[in-house]
């Protein structure tokens, strides 16, 4: 048996690069999928994201913007240390119903019940959001050129996860 694996997309639209996540997603979500993986733009819906993770998935891979000083275009994966999500969040940490942080949202989640999945980030380096009051509609051209590899690497964890878990990969 397959495991099942959710590929969820976050952004904001309207936030040129941060919708980075949102358009990986809808790209991948164009192509046929392997057996148990299912792809899902959340967009900035951060509480229907925290109860989907509490579902019995066995991985959740988010898809989204990650500013980590890199180049524009640059794709990141990583895995979130979870070992003190569900601590008494401090405020800081507690979710932006208009925004979506996937770190508050995993908080969100493990405050509301149990997280069985493994979650990996996959994530790219931001050009720009777009003005500060206006914000920005579509992915600046660095950003957009990237969205292929990050299907290939999407196809690259998902196939990992499946190989890491005893099951086939085919």
């Amino acid at each position: 048996m397959n495991p099942s694996i959710l590929i969820a997309g976050v952004g904001n639209i309207f936030l040129g690069d941060d919708a980075f996540g949102v358009e990986a997603v809808r790209a991948l979500a164009m192509r046929p999928l392997p057996e148990g993986v299912t792809a899902v733009d959340y967009g900035i819906r951060g509480f229907d994201l925290a109860y989907a993770l509490l579902d019995p998935w066995d991985a959740v891979v988010i898809v989204d913007a990650l500013p980590r000083g890199g180049a524009p275009g640059t794709l990141y994966t990583l895995e979130p240390d979870l070992s003190r999500m569900g601590e008494s969040p401090v405020p800081e940490t507690l979710i932006n119903p208009h925004g979506m942080d996937p770190m508050r949202v995993l908080q969100l989640a493990f405050s509301m019940g149990t997280v069985r999945a493994r979650v990996v980030v996959v994530g790219c380096e931001p050009k720009d959001f777009g003005d500060e009051l206006e914000g920005r509609m579509g992915l600046s051209e660095t950003v957009q050129a990237s969205i292929e590899r990050a299907i290939r690497m999407l196809e690259d964890v998902v196939g990992q996860i499946r190989a890491n878990s005893g099951m086939c990969t085919v």
